[in-house]
């Protein structure tokens, strides 16, 4: 038993089958800097700690994520918080988005980008693969590699003479 890691589990994504845990991370769009992060098994969904990833002292007061976030109620408490939603939108059976519909998600997705970028850094990083039994040993590792991507982000920003602050 002492090898065995009785808090992860396994989960499937695009047809392939996973074993261990997720990083739910909420990242600064303006600067690409992580700025919140929750650690679960794998089996949990992602939209399970979307409200709790929310920064208040965030650049911006908007909120983007992709069609797997669509909840009217969710939206309408952000919205009643002070939060400016956008949320793609899923197009029904049979029934496609319009235009308008499209161009706004379009326009969502080059936002949700940036934030793509900071998974990029931690995949350079040798990525989310970790080599732990245990939740809090993972959340601890995962903890670091994002405060380390954070860290190499700060000191690119600073060559650029960009101020993150």
């Amino acid at each position: 038993r002492a090898q065995k890691d009785l808090d992860a589990r396994w989960t499937k994504k695009h047809g392939k089958s996973y074993h261990g845990y997720k990083a739910h991370v909420s990242a600064d769009v303006r600067h690409k800097l992580a700025r919140k992060s929750v650690v679960t098994d794998a089996a949990v969904h992602d939209t399970n700690h979307f409200e709790d990833l929310l920064d208040e002292t965030n650049t911006s007061r908007e909120v983007s994520a992709d069609k797997g976030y669509v909840d009217a109620a969710r939206e309408s408490r952000l919205e009643d918080a002070g939060w400016r939603v956008k949320v793609q939108r899923k197009a029904k059976a049979k029934q496609p988005l319009g235009k308008r519909q499209q161009s706004r998600n379009r326009t969502i997705a080059k936002v949700r980008a940036r934030v793509e970028h900071v998974f990029a850094g931690l995949h350079q990083m040798g990525g989310l693969m970790i080599r732990t039994i245990g939740l809090a040993r993972a959340d601890f590792q995962i903890t670091m590699k994002l405060a380390v991507y954070n860290l190499k982000r700060f000191v690119s920003m600073r060559k650029c003479g960009l101020e993150a602050f």
